[in-house]
């Protein structure tokens, strides 16, 4: 496959870390140099479906393509708006598509595993036009009263739409299945039948044994990747990471030995944006003319399950 265009969308309300010293117990020097972070978007009268269909009209527009010409939608989310239909299917609805939708739930890699999945859909011959777009709110999930988790987290929604082409060099996925290290708890309802207690505390993360994993997993796969695809690190053009945290990717940079260019960023503005934040900063990239084009990307992102993975593209848009 290769990208034919990306897009992104965010909400409209910036949360600086001043705000957030109005109700926890933090200061705006604190978050920035532990992750980087001065502002981040989050929801307020948006919904994810409406994020998510724009960051696709974007990518769309950016390929040069209308919604008839979809064969599929790949919509990775940790959480829609709704827990069905799925948020893909709503994204259908919105851009006007008559194709199938379904939603992928791997949370930060999302993006990833889904590239991976329309790679082995076009790579077989049954579609030829695929929108993937991630769509998260984060903030859905937070404990706003918990200052070690909610400063990190924001909202937003990227997408790619990619076609036939020979630009997916390697790809690589890892699971280390569990939840003692990072998860976000569903509520139980009100069956009157469970026994399991009733109570919600929001997302739980803990911090170093994910900077740990991180960092590992993320250098463990790019290097697999640029292997897999013939090439040494120095013939990639940009490594687009997940924006989780700016000290895992300076970590995963410096151990790479290669410059800060090629690491591009924007925690900073969007916090984590989860399965987003990759295609977010792809789409900046692709508009700034950053990319350039026959250049190697390899894009790489790590979360919950724990779950990793990375690919490996050349650019051709």
């Amino acid at each position: 496959m290769r990208i034919l265009g990306t897009g992104s969308a965010l909400p409209k309300r910036v949360v600086t870390n001043d705000e957030l010293t109005q109700f926890l117990d933090t200061s705006d020097e604190w978050i920035k140099t532990r992750t980087g972070i001065s502002t981040r978007r989050v929801i307020t009268t948006e919904t994810l479906e409406e994020l998510g269909a724009q960051a696709a009209k974007n990518a769309l527009e950016n390929a040069g393509l209308s919604a008839n010409d979809l064969d599929l939608i790949i919509c990775s989310t940790v959480q829609g708006d709704q827990i069905t239909p799925a948020l893909g299917c709503l994204i259908q609805r919105a851009i006007g598509a008559k194709c199938p939708a379904f939603d992928l739930n791997a949370a930060c890699p999302g993006f990833e595993y889904a590239l991976d999945v329309a790679e082995s859909y076009i790579a077989s011959g049954r579609a030829r036009n695929i929108l993937v777009v991630s769509s998260e709110s984060v903030s859905y999930l937070c404990n706003w009263t918990d200052r070690s988790t909610c400063v990190l987290f924001g909202d937003g929604a990227g997408a790619a739409v990619v076609g036939q082409g020979g630009d997916y060099l390697s790809s690589h996925f890892v699971c280390e299945g569990g939840d003692e290290v990072l998860r976000a708890p569903m509520p139980n309802g009100n069956s009157p039948f469970t026994q399991r207690p009733v109570s919600w505390s929001g997302l739980y993360m803990n911090g170093p044994e994910v900077y740990k994993f991180a960092v590992a997993g993320s250098i463990r796969d790019i290097r697999t990747v640029v292997e897999q695809a013939g090439i040494t690190m120095d013939e990639v053009g940009h490594f687009v990471l997940h924006q989780a945290n700016l000290r895992i990717i300076e970590a995963v940079r410096t151990r790479l030995k290669q410059p800060k260019e090629k690491f591009p960023h924007n925690i900073e503005h969007y916090g984590n944006t989860s399965s987003a934040s990759v295609p977010i900063l792809l789409d900046e990239l692709n508009r700034a003319g950053a990319l350039q084009k026959g250049e190697i990307v390899v894009l790489s992102a790590f979360g919950a399950g724990l779950c990793t993975g990375a690919c490996a593209i050349r650019w051709s848009k």
